[in-house]
Formats: structure tokens, sequence, C-alpha cells
């Protein structure tokens, strides 16, 4: 059952949660949930959030809660994906090619990284996938190397653990884990 409340009265914190979250383009850390509410524990933000998560699994919905890139989502269940690809045919800009993943993939191990080592690994040139990365927001300069020139170090983004689904860089697939494509 739904809280619902009277108008002119504030609505219950679950829902002003929900809405929250409905509306972020990003996902909201327990930090800032705690701000754009007023709530001031932590530990209150997350039992909404895990009563949301817990209400949508009951009522079966299309949706659930995840925590992604430091912060929590709603995003919809995996089992809908079919119809989510049909939805929104990626464009061909959107893919990134082989060598572009390739490099985000050894980013995302070996970070922070210089480009004369991702040169090495790949064996080729990577300026034109390291651009193409910096220009989607997945991988950005971290810093710069103690050593001559100063070179860049690059590392990824929250916007990479968001596009990936990745609660943090220790959820990233350990190299047991990873299956070849089939």
């Amino acid at each position: 059952m739904t809280e619902g409340h009277a108008p002119g009265s504030r609505p219950a914190p679950s829902r002003i949660v929900e809405a929250l979250l409905l509306a972020s383009g990003e996902p909201l850390s327990v930090e800032r949930l705690k701000s754009l509410t007023g709530i001031e524990e932590a530990a209150e933000i997350r039992a909404l959030v895990e009563g949301l998560r817990i209400e949508y699994q009951e009522q079966d919905r299309a949706f659930t809660i995840e925590e992604v890139g430091g912060g929590f989502r709603i995003l919809t269940r995996p089992e809908y994906a079919p119809w989510l690809t049909r939805l929104r045919r990626r464009e061909s800009e959107a893919r990134l090619s082989a060598a572009a993943l390739e490099t985000l993939s050894i980013v995302a191990y070996r970070q922070p990284v210089l480009r004369a080592e991702l040169e090495k690994i790949r064996g080729v040139d990577v300026g034109g996938a390291l651009k193409t990365l910096l220009e989607r927001g997945l991988v950005k300069v971290v810093g710069r190397a103690e050593e001559p020139g100063n070179p860049l170090l690059y590392g990824t983004t929250r916007r990479f653990l968001e596009v990936f689904g990745l609660k943090n860089l220790a959820a990233l697939p350990r190299r047991g884990e990873l299956q070849p494509p089939r």
C-alpha cells in the first residue's frame, strides 16, 4: 500500500526519497539524500531506500533501486533488458570501438595509468581511443606522473561506474570471472 498525504501536508520521507531518485539523472549518494531531505542520519536514508527496494520487489515492479557509482539509482530489473534493448537501439555513436573498449579496460584495471603504458600494453597508438573516452566522460586526467615531462595519468570516472552498473572499482570482475564472448 502506498503512503499518501493530505494536500498541503508534507509527503512521507520515503516518497520524497523516491521522487528524488526518479528525478535525478545520476546516482544520489547518502550524503546528497541527507542534504536534500533534511534527514540527518545516514542509517535512516539507507532504511528508506531499502524499504522502497522491498516495496518494489513485493509489488513485482519492473524496477528496483541499485547502488552504483557511489549512490542510489532507480533502474529497471535485468529481466526486462530484451525489451529495453529494442526501445533503445544504440546509435552507432553511442557504441565504443573495440580499441576504445580495450583502452578503457586497461585504464580501469591499471589506473592511474600513463598513455605510454597504455600504448605499450596495446602495442598501438591510443590517442584516438583515449580522446573518445575523455569526450564521453568515461576517463579523466587524475594527475601527473613524477617523471621527466610530468606526463598525464588517466583513471576512470564516476560516469564509468554508472554506465557499467558498478558500485565501485572493487566490483570490477576479476580475471577468473571474465567470460570470453560466445
